[in-house]
């Protein structure tokens, strides 16, 4: 008798059918587990964006507990094209009377025009960076014009360029200068009568004046090849022409003179920095003040996070009544305790000092859901007091440590939250045990659901083979009697 390769071939029955059926029968708890499991991973991941809202309002609110945000300062100037100001929060705030009698300049040198290809020499340039200072008047103005005198700048050493190697052309001998580090830069400048090589210092400041010396390498004379590079007016090789000389700003800050080789001043007045921007004919007068508008946006900033999280809140815990269903932390009791605290925070009346002891007196008028209805003319009249302002978010108690400002109740409610041992960590936790515990019964169930097909099929196949027999038998023995009959 042939073997039977597949259930149901000996008896004729449905075998795979019947246990298809009977295993599908078993995997009931796995589909209710994940049916289960699916709805724990939707409140964990609900769970995931209050924790995100939280955390973006927490930092808000502290925002809103830090004095630099209260000790803003911001500058105005009443020439802005000639003065400008940058204040830091400890800058005083008041006015201040700036005239730019001089700008501060960088001295800046050229040559004469050397054309393309042209060869300009080997030799070795010397930079060094200093102040020249001019010789006063002959008493006879017959008498020759001294030379200016040069004095080494304090700290600093002669640059030396060495182009052995030629001829060089005028733009490698520009881009060797400006590798060397020398303080100054180098450029070429074409006009209509051809090129020159410009150099000129990197910082402005008389003390950022150069001088530049060159011995030439090739035989050729003093003022010829390298030579024609020299700036020294101390000697009377001077082949370069000096276009504009290093030299200070000269400001009146407040009638006081005040010299500087920046045209960026940052300790003239503490706090202050002063920018230099042309020489004015006029006093610029520099206003000093709160910085009101980045305060109003950081209370706007808040009252939009804080809003954020109680609508988060809301669509998460919501029922639609239409539908009949829930949404996914519809009735979860951390939540809605969450919701009720923000409420209470929100809503509650300060007692820490200062003119204001509400959200509501500011403009931030709590509403329906729970969110903030800004009204900005209520807001932009509380920061006319900003020091009753800052008192209602941050301010403390000095008899009860745990009175203080709204902002600071809140960022701590958040914290508390989202802390090791808080109702949001540990819901987090509590679900995703839970999810980990479907996994391991649904791995039980699993194995259990193998274990119980294998048994099926030996036990069906068992059935198939011993119904085969009997059906041959059965064949044979129908075949006997026909035989007899005959």
């Amino acid at each position: 008798m042939p073997s039977i390769t597949s259930a149901g071939i000996g008896s004729g029955l449905d075998i795979e059918s019947l246990i298809g059926k009977l295993v599908a029968v078993e995997r009931t708890p796995i589909n209710q587990l994940k049916t289960h499991t699916d709805g724990l991973k939707t409140q964990l991941s609900a769970y995931g964006k209050i924790q995100s809202a939280l955390a973006a309002m927490r930092d808000a609110a502290g925002k809103l507990t830090k004095p630099d945000t209260w000790a803003a300062s911001m500058g105005n100037s009443s020439d802005a094209t000639a003065v400008s100001v940058s204040p830091s929060a400890s800058a005083p705030t008041g006015n201040v009377a700036v005239m730019v009698n001089r700008l501060a300049s960088a001295q800046s040198v050229s040559s004469k025009v050397i054309p393309v290809g042209q060869a300009v020499g080997q030799g070795t340039m010397t930079i060094e960076l200093g102040k020249w200072t001019e010789a006063p008047p002959p008493a006879d103005p017959n008498d020759p014009v001294p030379p200016p005198t040069f004095d080494p700048k304090a700290g600093g050493s002669p640059i030396n360029i060495n182009l052995p190697a030629g001829p060089y052309q005028l733009a490698q001998v520009r881009d060797e200068i400006n590798k060397s580090n020398a303080g100054v830069v180098a450029s070429i400048v074409t006009d209509s009568s051809g090129p020159r090589l410009v150099i000129r210092s990197s910082e402005t400041g008389a003390t950022n004046g150069f001088r530049i010396k060159v011995a030439n390498s090739d035989g050729q004379p003093d003022g010829e090849g390298l030579s024609a590079l020299s700036y020294d007016p101390g000697t009377s090789l001077t082949p370069m022409t000096r276009n504009q000389a290093a030299g200070n700003a000269s400001v009146l800050l407040n009638g006081l003179s005040v010299d500087s080789e920046s045209n960026t001043l940052k300790d003239s007045i503490e706090g202050m920095t002063i920018n230099l921007l042309k020489a004015s004919t006029a006093e610029v007068n520099l206003t000093i003040g709160p910085d009101k508008d980045s305060i109003k946006k950081a209370i706007n900033d808040f009252a939009t996070a804080y809003n954020a999280v109680a609508t988060l809140m809301g669509e998460q815990t919501k029922y639609d009544a239409a539908t009949k269903k829930g949404a996914a932390l519809q009735g979860d009791s951390a939540v809605v305790g969450l919701q009720f605290e923000m409420r209470g925070l929100v809503g509650a009346t300060s007692t820490v000092g200062g003119k204001y002891s509400r959200f509501a007196e500011i403009g931030l008028n709590p509403s329906t859901g729970g969110v903030f209805k800004t009204d900005a003319g209520k807001l932009d009249a509380a920061l006319g007091d900003l020091a009753s302002l800052k008192t209602l978010f941050m301010g403390t108690d000095s008899n009860n440590s745990s009175n203080v400002g709204l902002a600071k109740q809140l960022q701590s409610f958040a914290d508390k939250a989202l802390g090791f041992d808080g109702r949001v960590t540990n819901r987090q936790s509590g679900l995703q045990k839970a999810i980990d515990n479907d996994a391991k019964s649904t791995e039980r169930l699993e194995t259990k659901v193998s274990l119980t097909e294998t048994r099926l099929r030996a036990r069906y196949t068992a059935l198939d083979t011993q119904m085969s027999k009997l059906s041959s038998l059965s064949t044979y023995v129908t075949q006997q009697m026909n035989n007899l009959v005959k």
